[in-house]
């Protein structure tokens, strides 16, 4: 036994690479820790979980209220993330809590989708996945926290992307002073310094078609500049590399990346 109601496992290198990735990922659900960890089926990726919960290693808790089916979740331990090395930033909920709603974790998993996307999922012929960087603090001189940043390379040249998973939750005013907010690090010069590119978009996945159309108008009173939109429905339905985004000032839709056809 390892501790007084801990079941011994041997980490594999798939325990140590999810747990790795819990750093960046802060908490998962089955289906992506399947996508992260390359477990071969929905048994084996639950049998796996849940031996990781028992050894100590993840924390599970679970969203659904009365009636409704339970979502389970998944963070590194304390234990789990002195293993590898790496900053416990997983939510602080109790092992086995049950929430009836946890906006913090329904924001991540939707950043998660973007990350896996980018990193795990196959890219299209000429692009390349070069770096994902998470954000716990703001960027040096700006009030800005960016759920993402993307790095992504295409016919030699690189593509930088800061990621806004938008769930609908931030007023017009409020909007407009995060776009005034990237607006600004652009022409300060900053980026380039700390990111090594001269120029980056601002990629943001809204929750509906209306939702676009609202922040999009907003934007383009602003800028017709820099900013990108999509739905989650457009890339779960076409793919992100599709032609499924749009500028701020119009309704064509274009694709991410100009490839070689």
């Amino acid at each position: 036994m390892a501790g007084n109601n801990r079941k011994l496992v041997i980490l594999q290198d798939r325990d140590i690479h999810l747990l790795r990735e819990l750093a960046v990922m802060r908490v998962i659900d089955r289906k992506q820790a399947e996508i992260v960890a390359g477990f071969g089926s929905t048994t084996r990726a639950n049998a796996r979980l849940l031996a990781l919960v028992n050894a100590g290693y993840l924390r599970r808790f679970f969203w659904g209220g009365v009636g409704v089916a339970r979502k389970a979740l998944y963070a590194a331990s304390p234990r789990g993330a002195d293993i590898v090395g790496m900053p416990d930033r997983g939510p602080r909920r109790a092992r086995g809590q049950v929430l009836a709603a946890d906006f913090f974790s329904m924001h991540q998993l939707l950043i998660n989708e973007i990350y896996c996307l980018l990193y795990y999922r196959p890219l299209p012929v000429g692009a390349k996945f070069i770096r994902w960087i998470a954000f716990h603090e703001p960027i040096q001189g700006t009030s800005l926290i960016p759920d993402g940043y993307a790095e992504m390379e295409a016919e030699s040249k690189k593509h930088a992307f800061f990621i806004e998973a938008d769930r609908g939750t931030e007023n017009r005013a409020a909007w407009q002073q995060k776009v005034e907010a990237y607006l600004s690090y652009a022409a300060s010069g900053s980026f380039a310094g700390r990111f090594g590119l001269q120029q980056f978009r601002v990629l943001v996945i809204a929750n509906s078609e209306s939702r676009i159309s609202s922040i999009s108008t907003a934007t383009a009173a602003l800028t017709t500049k820099i900013f990108r939109f999509t739905t989650f429905d457009r890339i779960n339905r076409d793919g992100i590399w599709t032609p499924v985004w749009q500028k701020p000032n119009g309704s064509e839709r274009l694709p991410l990346l100009t490839l070689p056809s």
